[in-house]
């Protein structure tokens, strides 16, 4: 008896913190807390928030319901799309969590989405963001489904390498720079390093031929070449950028889209042997990123939505700081970055992380789909930002991360601030 009414207390408890959270937002913006220090977030409590983002997301897949401003620039057309890229940053983080969770549905649903889509690419042959489910085929793959998970790729990529698209790298319309030229049928923007690349390497990792690897490696080195800023060691979006600048004459460099392309490095260098001097080169420049990226951290944690905006009025952005902070991560945990060095970079944008999420599970502060830094509020979230996060999580749990404080106490200490 003294033991149920223990449990229902500590129940009770949780609950009324929810409620009380779920009815006041947490602040925008600033510093850490100088509370004293507590027991960290654990490792299997990291994976239970990952688990709850990643089931809010499951939900609203299912019901059918698009945030009123997740369609950003494009409409709601690629909220939609079950084999573009939206969803397809989800499915990735999916299919890591799955190997990291003993709930058997996230692995379900990767599976469950492989045999809705027939196995089969989005409808644009050259797209990269069409490209982006073949990384979720080949885990099916691994996963019970066999060849067949990834054959429709391989006929895919097969016919690109036979009928090369030969397109400009230039996204700039020819006497209007500042509109978008259609170049993709290349890599010609940032985030298309997230969406094909690895599935490429990967094509030839499982089938020993090198040709698929070979093209990854030639069009990411050309796009790299081009969308590098060597003194900002950082990438720009796409062409249209390069003389861009914003109201205080910073160059604009693009969270979400460096995010993309950091984390798209992160996929890329495990699936190429440890003797290929290419490895070497996509390990360099990640370091390079890294560096740039750990010194221009805000203080509470997140990156602004333009990486070299003033960040004492930037606003926060969970989906690009999902990106780094999963990318970092997997750094340390690799050896390729140094723990000493940036774990506290990746323990505040961790923290920056769970202060973004509300206590239904949505991930908040995501910008909605652009091509650009934009607003964005607490209420925003989209698939992609759900995907990140939860791969954020999974790498930081593997790094055994412990913050200077609760992050759950500081979550509903700050939410308890703002009335």
């Amino acid at each position: 008896m003294r033991r149920c009414s223990v449990l229902f207390l500590i129940t009770a408890a949780v609950l009324g913190l929810a409620s009380a959270a779920e009815s006041r937002r947490p602040p925008r913006d600033g510093p850490p807390s100088n509370s004293p220090a507590k027991e960290g977030i654990s490792r299997a409590q990291i994976i239970a928030l990952a688990e709850k983002v990643a089931d809010y997301q499951l939900a609203q897949l299912a019901s059918g319901f698009i945030e009123p401003k997740a369609a950003g620039l494009t409409g709601s057309a690629s909220s939609e799309d079950r084999k573009g890229w939206v969803h397809g940053a989800l499915f990735i983080g999916l299919m890591a969590l799955a190997d990291r969770s003993d709930k058997p549905h996230f692995k379900q649903a990767v599976l469950l989405r492989g045999e809705a889509n027939k196995w089969r690419l989005g409808d644009r042959p050259y797209h990269a963001d069409d490209h982006i489910f073949a990384q979720t085929y080949f885990w099916a793959a691994r996963h019970g489904v066999g060849e067949r998970a990834w054959a429709a790729t391989r006929e895919q990529f097969d016919w690109i390498l036979a009928n090369p698209s030969g397109g400009t790298l230039d996204a700039r319309t020819p006497g209007n720079p500042d509109k978008e030229y259609n170049c993709h049928n290349r890599w010609c923007w940032a985030d298309s390093i997230f969406m094909a690349p690895a599935a490429w390497l990967e094509l030839s990792k499982v089938t020993g031929d090198p040709k698929y690897a070979n093209f990854a490696k030639r069009e990411f080195f050309e796009t790299f070449s081009y969308l590098w800023d060597s003194e900002e060691q950082l990438f720009y979006r796409d062409s249209r950028y390069f003389g861009r600048r914003d109201s205080a004459g910073n160059k604009i460099f693009w969270s979400r889209g460096n995010g993309w392309v950091m984390a798209g490095l992160a996929h890329m260098i495990p699936l190429l042997a440890a003797d290929d001097p290419d490895r070497s080169r996509l390990i360099d420049i990640f370091r390079q990123m890294a560096t740039r990226i750990k010194a221009i951290q805000k203080r509470d944690g997140y990156w602004a939505p333009s990486l070299l905006g003033d960040p004492n009025t930037a606003l926060p952005e969970a989906s690009g700081t999902a990106f780094y902070t999963f990318a970092l991560a997997w750094g340390v945990n690799q050896g390729i970055l140094s723990r000493a060095d940036y774990h506290p970079t990746i323990r505040n944008g961790w923290e920056a992380l769970v202060r973004s999420v509300h206590p239904s599970g949505k991930l908040g502060w995501v910008q909605a789909i652009s091509d650009r830094p934009d607003a964005v509020a607490f209420d925003d979230t989209q698939y992609y930002g759900a995907g990140a996060f939860v791969l954020a999580a999974v790498q930081v749990e593997q790094m055994g991360l412990t913050p200077t404080i609760d992050t759950r106490a500081r979550l509903y200490r700050q939410t308890d601030q703002r009335r």
